[in-house]
């Protein structure tokens, strides 16, 4: 897909202001619903061995906007002898499979690795990027570059809060992503316009892969996910640089950032174990049925690593 260049608000070389971002603002309208997309399944198919957390309220009325209730499932049998499993979606919230992946491994597994491990799973943390199929929140700020303390984006403080209250030490977190056309079409560009910049593209990988953490990149972990997801869809080849976005591949399908340092959602703990994963779901050789179940697949495998199966 061709990148939106000029892009449509402001000047280029010059940073938004108020007027551009309202601009911006004025052009998301609503595309879904959350409550019927995600907080309907999640009460749904919530199962007896989990606990609907209530995390509190994303309010967007002073923009005009909607107010989201903010839902966490938890194991109720939480044993600190255990290791804690952390699951987190919709942190773009126009990444679709990661929201739906999120709940359908709900339905389909929390049950059975509830009995091994705790789990806290935060299915859909930007509601509103959810129903406007967006990147971004209302103020065009990235959520998944404001992962640390006071943050600015009620997206990411909201989900801080909650791991830090309900989840104070995790083994293993696993956030589910997708990578799409749109991010070079659309999100780029937007960005690159937002800071008065030239946009920064690269070839949108066509499959599966993982990205690990620079500082704890457990590339043997990495590793056993891509083995398990190739089962389920294909697994992304390097462009002809040898590289995904602009990473060089530490293992076939993996690359690293320093998740910290970025202020990813990847990095908001200290767990051994962390991925992220991301779906192609605008390939040709895939669905919307099977990146659903990459997903799925993807944290199944992760917690097999965890627990030594």
């Amino acid at each position: 897909m061709n990148p939106t260049l000029p892009y449509p608000i402001g000047t280029p070389g010059t940073p938004w202001g108020p007027a551009e971002r309202a601009a911006w603002l004025a052009r998301q309208p609503l595309r879904r619903s959350y409550a019927d997309e995600v907080l309907a399944p999640l009460q749904a198919h919530l199962p007896p061995e989990g606990e609907l957390l209530d995390c509190g309220t994303l309010d967007h009325s002073a923009l005009g906007l909607p107010r989201y209730a903010l839902r966490a499932v938890r194991s109720k049998a939480w044993r600190d002898d255990r290791p804690t499993v952390l699951v987190t979606g919709g942190v773009h919230g126009y990444e679709t499979s990661g929201v739906q992946g999120a709940l359908r491994w709900l339905a389909q597994d929390f049950a059975r690795h509830a009995a091994r491990v705790n789990i806290l799973l935060l299915p859909c943390i930007s509601p509103w990027g959810y129903e406007t199929i967006n990147r971004w929140n209302p103020a065009a700020l990235d959520p998944n570059r404001h992962f640390r303390r006071d943050s600015p984006v009620p997206e990411a403080a909201w989900a801080l809060a909650c791991v830090a209250r309900h989840a104070p030490r995790v083994d293993l977190h696993i956030d589910l992503h997708e990578t799409t056309d749109t991010d070079n079409s659309e999100f780029e560009p937007a960005k690159a316009a937002r800071d008065g910049k030239q946009p920064d593209l690269h070839p949108i990988p066509d499959g599966f892969y993982l990205v690990a953490d620079t500082d704890r990149p457990e590339l043997d972990f990495q590793e056993a996910v891509i083995s398990a997801v190739r089962h389920v869809t294909h697994i992304a080849e390097p462009d002809d640089s040898g590289r995904l976005i602009g990473s060089p591949m530490l293992r076939p399908g993996v690359i690293a950032y320093a998740k910290r340092a970025l202020g990813l959602c990847g990095g908001m703990t200290g767990a051994r174990f962390v991925t992220t994963t991301e779906v192609y779901p605008d390939s040709a050789r895939t669905s919307v049925a099977e990146c659903n179940e990459a997903q799925r697949v993807a944290v199944n495998a992760a917690v097999g690593v965890l627990v030594g199966v």
